[in-house]
C-alpha cells in the first residue's frame, strides 16, 4: 500500500479508492458494527457497487470517501470525505467511517479535519453538511467538537431514518 497519498496529517494519509480495493471495502463497509448506521449490512455485490461509485465521484467531481491509513504501518484505518450536496450552494457533505479497532483514537477528527481544510481551501466548498443516525451519540460529539452546528432534522435515504443534520460554513 505504499501509494502516494495526495492529503496527510501527522498520523494518516488520504490516497483515492482503486479498482483492486475490493478487499479494503470489504473490512470497512462488511463490518456490521461500521454499517449499522448506514443502512447495512451490505453484501458483497453491494459493497463492489459502493466501490464503483466512490471511483465514479473521484473522476467527476475530483472527491470521494478517500481511504484513510495510518502512516505508521501504513494501516487501512477507514475512509473519510466529501460528495456533493448542494453544488449550486456550494455546499458539499462529510462524512467519514471508521474501522472499529481505530475508533476512540482522535482518527475521526483528525481526517475530518483535513478533509474540512481541503473542502474549504483546495475546493473552495462555502459550507458541509454533515447528519448521523440518531444513536451515533460518538459522530455527534465529533461534529460538534469540529464546529459544526445543529441544522435540524432530515431523512437519511439510505436508511429512511430521520436524522440530525449539521452545517460548517466556511468563513
Amino acid at each position: 500500500m505504499t501509494d502516494q497519498y495526495f492529503l496527510s496529517t501527522g498520523r494518516i494519509g488520504f490516497r483515492c479508492w482503486k479498482e483492486d480495493d475490493l478487499p479494503l471495502a470489504i473490512e470497512l463497509w462488511g463490518d456490521p458494527r461500521v454499517s449499522e448506521f448506514l443502512g447495512g449490512p451490505f453484501s458483497p455485490e453491494q459493497i463492489r457497487a459502493r466501490l464503483d461509485s466512490e471511483i465514479a465521484l473521484q473522476r467527476e467531481h475530483q472527491f470521494q470517501y478517500w481511504p484513510l491509513f495510518l502512516l505508521d504501518g501504513d494501516v487501512h484505518a477507514g475512509c473519510c470525505g466529501l460528495r456533493p450536496y448542494d453544488p449550486t450552494a456550494g455546499i458539499l457533505e462529510l462524512g467519514f467511517h471508521l474501522r472499529p479497532e481505530h475508533w476512540g483514537r482522535g482518527i475521526g477528527f483528525e481526517a475530518a479535519s483535513a478533509v474540512i481544510g481541503y473542502a474549504f481551501s483546495t475546493l473552495g466548498a462555502r459550507a458541509l453538511f454533515a447528519g448521523h443516525f440518531p444513536a451515533n451519540e460518538a459522530s455527534r460529539r465529533l461534529l460538534v467538537k469540529l464546529g459544526f452546528e445543529y441544522d435540524g432534522m432530515k431523512v437519511y435515504p439510505p436508511t429512511g431514518v430521520l436524522e440530525p443534520t449539521y452545517l460548517l460554513r466556511n468563513s
